[in-house]
């Protein structure tokens, strides 16, 4: 059997009944596919484009298998001749995106799909799930980052995430935002992402006495002892570690961190910040983890708290606040003619677009131009080509790389949109050309 998410039947079943209705009408023309975000949730001032790397990997994989054919051939839905159409179907067409790590607003297109219509209606499903997942964790996490400044942010998030996947690429999105690394070990093996771990309070508790606990963990990882001491009295485990981190050190090893996980966090970091410097150990640095999102993280850091890294993971892999996006993939052009959806609340641009953006004499984000995808504009055209004929146009750049496209792109943010509350919306203008495209549709439709 495929994996599940390679599988060309993670899909809603309207997208095959579709399938078959072309396949009877002979509707195989070209279709031009848009992404895009109808409205930023509340309290967010931007988004981070995120996940069109998995996105290009399930387009360049899209088959069905023959165990997924027999199935469809057996459920009784399907038309034996449509299911046979069915074995030769590839993606082969053109994709042209926003890259990963580009701050965007509302109606901007941050990925275009030009293919056959039956190959850019089956991809809808899969796009939409892996876009936007990846795009609410990647913009959650630029926020906790902004709150954190420059302190050690790591990925927490597996054990609570929505399923495998979604642990595997919350690391991703996260690491993309500018945190520094996660404790999930696969995401570490497949994108490098930098592993960070401490210990669980079973540990503590499986031993008889805490302090073998901590010598026991110390001596096993003399390079990385990073020790939990809030399984009993937080300040009372603080003090006894002095006269172990002494007898370590003697045999070369250091205690490099201790984590708190549990209680006023601020208030229980400058207690063993206070003891730890009076026992003569102002290097032993202080992690904090425990229910974390960017509010709790600014809370702690503009209260002075002497806490050196944070561990974020529940609210921030599953965007907790904002659990969703209003976004959409719609069909903008069909057979050469464009077309627009007029419904209430949902109405979309026509046609294939560009998004230009422009910048201060400071090189600070000033304003973005919507435009159809033949016009020029003041400014940078956001969209470019990354896949053709079916294929990439070239090979994916590493994580890190995108990773620092991300930081350099969130560093041009006008700083109020930085803000964690909401302010004035960034100016996104809409062009007169796609103005006039839309009435001419209309015009058309009428």
């Amino acid at each position: 059997m495929r994996a599940a998410d390679r599988s060309a039947l993670l899909t809603d079943l309207y997208q095959l009944t579709m399938l078959q209705a072309y396949f009877e009408g002979g509707m195989n023309a070209t279709a031009v596919f848009e992404f895009f975000v109808r409205k930023l949730p509340p309290g967010r001032n931007f988004l981070v484009a995120a996940g069109l790397e998995q996105a290009l990997d399930f387009l360049e994989h899209l088959h069905f298998a023959a165990e997924e054919l027999d199935w469809l051939a057996g459920c009784g839905r399907f038309d034996r001749r449509c299911v046979d159409t069915l074995a030769e179907l590839r993606f082969t067409g053109d994709v042209q995106a926003m890259p990963e790590g580009t701050p965007f607003f509302p109606d901007e297109p941050i990925l275009r799909v030009v293919a056959p219509l039956p190959e850019a209606q089956l991809a809808e499903t899969r796009i939409i799930n892996l876009l936007q997942f990846q795009t609410l964790v990647a913009s959650k996490a630029s926020r906790v980052r902004r709150a954190a400044g420059d302190k050690l942010l790591v990925d927490f998030g597996l054990r609570r995430a929505h399923g495998a996947e979604a642990g595997l690429l919350s690391a991703r999105a996260s690491y993309l935002a500018g945190f520094d690394g996660t404790s999930n070990v696969l995401a570490g093996m497949r994108w490098g992402i930098p592993l960070y771990g401490t210990m669980a309070h079973s540990f503590i508790q499986a031993h008889e006495e805490e302090l073998a606990a901590f010598e026991n963990f110390a001596r096993c990882h003399p390079q990385a002892t990073t020790l939990l001491i809030d399984t009993y009295d937080t300040e009372a485990a603080a003090a006894a570690l002095l006269p172990l981190a002494k007898k370590l050190a003697a045999d070369g090893i250091s205690i490099q961190a201790v984590r708190l996980d549990s209680g006023d966090l601020g208030e229980h970091a400058r207690k063993v910040r206070a003891i730890l410097d009076a026992g003569g150990e102002p290097r032993i640095r202080i992690f904090a983890s425990g229910n974390l999102d960017e509010y709790e993280v600014q809370r702690l850091v503009a209260a002075g708290a002497p806490i050196d890294g944070f561990g974020v993971g529940t609210r921030m892999n599953t965007s907790a606040d904002r659990p969703y996006l209003d976004c959409a993939y719609k069909l903008q052009e069909y057979a050469g003619a464009a077309r627009r959806k007029r419904s209430e609340g949902k109405a979309t641009w026509p046609g294939r677009k560009q998004v230009f953006r422009r910048c201060d004499a400071a090189g600070r984000m000033a304003g973005d131009t919507l435009t159809l995808e033949t016009e020029s504009a003041l400014g940078e055209p956001l969209l470019r080509a990354v896949m053709r004929d079916g294929r990439r146009i070239k090979a994916s750049p590493p994580l890190a790389e995108v990773r620092e496209y991300a930081q350099r792109q969130l560093a041009v943010l006008p700083d109020a949109l930085r803000d964690l509350e909401a302010v004035a919306a960034y100016p996104v203008e809409v062009a007169e050309p796609l103005h006039e495209l839309a009435r001419q549709v209309d015009a058309r439709k009428h």
